[in-house]
């Protein structure tokens, strides 16, 4: 009787054991699913600012939380007073893609380690950007701008222009009175005399020209291409490819309506913008909006940028601008 009670006894062991385990190993392939979509992407987070034509209109029409809802995938939206603070947001995990930041911004982010990849570039819009001043002002040339208060965004590409068009001239920063302001201080600035300059790009500058009758000492022509990055954070775009295809594909379908549909682009955007729509329409003229894939010749400005900077002293150190993944 020992002999067989013992092995009954074991017997009944594994069955209460495998009675025990049968729940668990029903719900493991549950278990790895659920894994699977907890690695998944659930919102994207886009920060942008006022001058992110394209991406406004996409989030004033809802297009990609149309697009995206198929993808599980939705959209959550984060504003910016200018570029550096958006791509630090971006850098720290705080947003997943940026709309589109001047070619300067991404020089100061790389500066500082930011793992950034960028996903698309417009083409070139020089005459979007541009140093103004009063109409009655004295100032006529970029020499007259010597020991002047100058204002601009720091790290923008209103940054950059003021370099170069002072550097034209046989200036240096160290010749004006440089005043960091972000856009809507600048203005303010500009409109009580606090600065004597405004270095700003569109469509604020369509803004101070029609509204305060501010005159431009030049633009960005011969000086500063001004092309438009779009990025996202370099984790982000390895992990989701397809999130980020389907918004440089929007991009891409935005800017060509907005040229080939000026008014109606300007009528969508006032109310947003808070702007009347011929003020719109002469900024948007001068942007390109040609949403296009970035490839290694596009960059060549971009060290130009990084080394402009760097002789200056606002850089800590050297920046390979030519070395960031390309989507």
């Amino acid at each position: 009787m020992k002999h067989i009670h013992q092995p009954l006894s074991i017997f009944r062991r594994r069955i209460v054991t495998l009675l025990v385990l049968l729940p668990a190993l029903a719900i493991l392939p549950f278990t790895a699913q659920a894994q699977d979509k907890s690695d998944a992407v659930h919102t994207v987070r886009i920060g942008y600012q006022k001058s992110s034509t394209l991406i406004t209109i996409l989030k004033t029409r809802g297009t990609l939380e149309k697009k995206l809802a198929p993808l599980g995938v939705k959209v959550s939206w984060h504003e910016f007073a200018s570029g550096l603070p958006l791509l630090e947001a971006l850098n720290v995990g705080a947003v997943d893609v940026s709309a589109d930041v001047a070619d300067t911004v991404p020089v100061f982010a790389l500066a500082a380690g930011a793992q950034l990849t960028y996903i698309a570039q417009e083409s070139p819009s020089p005459s979007a950007q541009a140093i103004l001043v009063k109409p009655d002002s004295p100032i006529k040339t970029v020499a007259d701008l010597k020991g002047k208060r100058i204002g601009f965004a720091k790290a923008a590409g209103a940054h950059y222009l003021l370099l170069a068009a002072l550097d034209q001239a046989d200036l240096s920063l160290k010749d004006v009175q440089p005043a960091y302001l972000a856009p809507a201080d600048g203005r303010a600035a500009f409109e009580k005399g606090a600065i004597d300059a405004w270095v700003i790009w569109d469509p604020f500058l369509s803004a101070a020209q029609r509204q305060s009758h501010a005159r431009i000492v030049t633009d960005g022509r011969n000086l500063a291409d001004y092309q438009r990055y779009y990025l996202a954070s370099t984790p982000f775009a390895k992990a989701h490819p397809e999130v980020v295809r389907l918004i440089v594909d929007e991009l891409k379908t935005t800017g060509k309506w907005v040229k080939q549909a000026p008014a109606d682009a300007a009528a969508l955007l006032s109310p947003v913008w808070g702007l009347d729509a011929a003020t719109i329409e002469q900024a948007n003229a001068r942007r390109s909006y040609n949403v296009r894939a970035v490839v290694p010749q596009h960059l060549s400005e971009q060290q130009k940028i990084a080394d402009a900077f760097l002789t200056e002293g606002l850089l800590p150190k050297k920046v390979n601008a030519t070395a960031v993944p390309l989507f």
